[in-house]
Parts: structure tokens; sequence; C-alpha cells
């Protein structure tokens, strides 16, 4: 993982091999599919050994093919035997959900990354409400089972759509009568006011699913009285973010600048001028582009960096974040 200016500096098969050296071969040795658009992927090591724990609602980067994706773990992460991911096909997305519908077997050897925590349970709140749409119920499931590991109180809303049910059976085991599901919209959104008015104060509440349904969740906590510092969210990837407004980067080592038009990010408009930039999921979430800021304010989009990280303005994750409109972000490439 890259953390300075002497790091992007290093030659380009020397970050092939710092990139190489963060990932490794896991075997599919199971493959289900739930519904028509989502599979579940078990991966083991081809050994027996067992793999690298994790925090509850991590993500795992993957080489689809010839995209690399970051999913969601869904399990706990405690000394785990084997990783599961679920994902669901997008059939207009840049083809990795598509090669691993349509490509992967069980026996097919894959190329992860190390699970990177990017939407982790608060060890000290008093009660966790998980609010989960579609398949944003992958990171909620591994939330469950540390709640259940580590008997903490937990309460999950989940609502989704009956043919495309994820982990339906699993919730209901981990969660019982704490588990409310909805498959309408209006019954969930009648019921969203009400749960939030009514939960102890200490309960911390994480949301996950489409765009629409995290801004409506996060409008209506901050409508119920509900601090920002106890409101956590994810979203589906660079695809759920905005286009922003086009800014410039000046790169202080090569005294060059670098337009960076709306709709188009950060590091896709320094690749577009020969800058090598490392990376891998490009969603935000690896930590894997990390490269440092000397001067300018960044818009931070990112789920890698800590709050204390974001606020000091030192780092910027140019897969996903950005800059103010019309303003200079200094970078020292």
């Amino acid at each position: 993982m890259n953390t300075g200016v002497a790091e992007m500096s290093t030659t380009e098969p020397a970050l092939r091999r710092a990139s190489a050296a963060a990932t490794r071969q896991l075997v599919v040795t199971a493959i289900e599919n739930p519904t028509r658009d989502i599979r579940t992927i078990t991966l083991a090591d081809p050994d027996g050994n067992a793999l690298p724990g994790y925090v509850p609602g991590s993500h795992l980067v993957v080489h689809a093919g010839p995209v690399t994706n970051a999913y969601s773990l869904t399990g706990d992460g405690t000394h785990p035997s084997h990783y599961s991911i679920s994902v669901l096909r997008h059939h207009d997305g840049k083809g990795g959900s598509r090669w691993l519908h349509d490509e992967l077997d069980v026996g097919t050897t894959v190329t992860v990354g190390v699970p990177r925590s990017a939407f982790a349970p608060m060890a000290r709140a008093r009660k966790h409400l998980l609010i989960a749409g579609g398949i944003g119920i992958t990171p909620m499931v591994s939330h469950l089972r540390a709640a259940v590991r580590w008997r903490r109180d937990v309460q999950l809303l989940y609502v989704f759509r009956e043919s495309a049910a994820a982990h339906l059976d699993e919730v209901t085991a981990l969660a019982g009568m704490r588990a409310e599901l909805f498959t309408d919209r209006l019954s969930f959104a009648d019921r969203l006011p009400r749960s939030l008015r009514t939960q102890p104060i200490g309960t911390h509440l994480y949301v996950c699913g489409p765009p629409a349904m995290i801004d409506a969740v996060v409008d209506a906590a901050a409508d119920a009285g509900w601090p920002g510092s106890r409101v956590h969210h994810e979203r589906f990837g660079v695809g759920a973010l905005d286009d922003g407004d086009p800014f410039r980067v000046a790169l202080t080592a090569s005294a060059r600048t670098v337009d960076v038009p709306s709709g188009t990010s950060l590091l896709d408009a320094l690749e577009n001028e020969g800058v090598v930039v490392p990376n891998l999921c490009r969603q935000g979430v690896c930590g894997q582009c990390r490269i440092p800021v000397a001067g300018g304010t960044p818009i931070h989009r990112d789920l890698y960096l800590s709050a204390e990280e974001k606020n000091a303005g030192t780092a910027i994750m140019p897969c996903v974040s950005r800059a103010a409109a019309a303003s200079i972000l200094e970078v020292p490439l």
C-alpha cells in the first residue's frame, strides 16, 4: 500500500511486484445461485491453510477476469477457513460481475487482495441498527454474525424484491425476531421513521443499499435528530457517486497541471496524462491508489481513509475523491 512520495516514483515493474505481494491465490470451493442474478461464491486456500481474519463489514478485492472489484465479505471475520461473497450481476457494468457469474466454476483459481475494513461496527455502541436494501444485505450478514458471537444488541430492517432476496435464511436464523423484512417500499418507508425515533441513546445506524435508499435513510435519521457520528453508510462503488464539479490538480514534482472534468475521476485524469498510480479496486475501498496531498482541499468520497486522515487533508484516494469546484489540488507527483 502506497503512503508516501518516494513510493510514487517507484518503477512500474516494482509497482507490479508490490501489488502482487498484497494478493493471494484462492480456489473456488462452492458456488450457489440463490436467485437468477445473485451468485454466492466461497473461496479457500488451495492448501487448506487458515486465511487472514478481518473486521465485520470488510471488503475483499477480487480480480474478476479483466476487472478488479471489491465485494463485501459475509463471514464474521474470526479465524476464517474460507471467504464468502455474494455478487449481483450488473448487466450494464464493466464486466466483473458477469465474469464471476459466467466464467467461474468450482476449482477455479482466483486472485484476491487482503480484506479491507470499510464498514465496521462500532464496538462501544449500545445497540446496532442495520438497514439494508437488496444486495446491500451482504455486509449486514457479517455484522449479524459478529453480533451473535459477541452478544451485541442488534436490529435489522431489510427491504428487497421477493424475486431477489439474498441471505434470507441466514438473516432470519441470525436475527430471529429482531429482523424486520419488507418486500415493498411503502411499508418500509412507513416503518423507518418510527424505528429511527424509538432507538435507545447510544445506538449506531448502518445502512447499505441503492443510493436513493441510503439518501432517504440518512435524511430520515437527520430529521429524527441522529448525530452524524452515529450514522454509517456504504454505497455500491463509483457508480453510486455523482459526477462532481471540474477542478484542476497541480503536479508539483513535475511542474504540470491536469484538468479533471466533471464525470472523470482524478485517477483517470492522471492516467490519461501518463502518470502511473498503482490501483486495484477503483472503488475507494482497497487503499492501493492513495497519494499524498501538498495543498488544496480534497472532497473525500472513499471508504478507506479514517476520519482523522480525511480531516488532516494530507492524502486522497484519486479513484473516487475530488476537490472543490474551480480549486487547485496540489499533489507531489
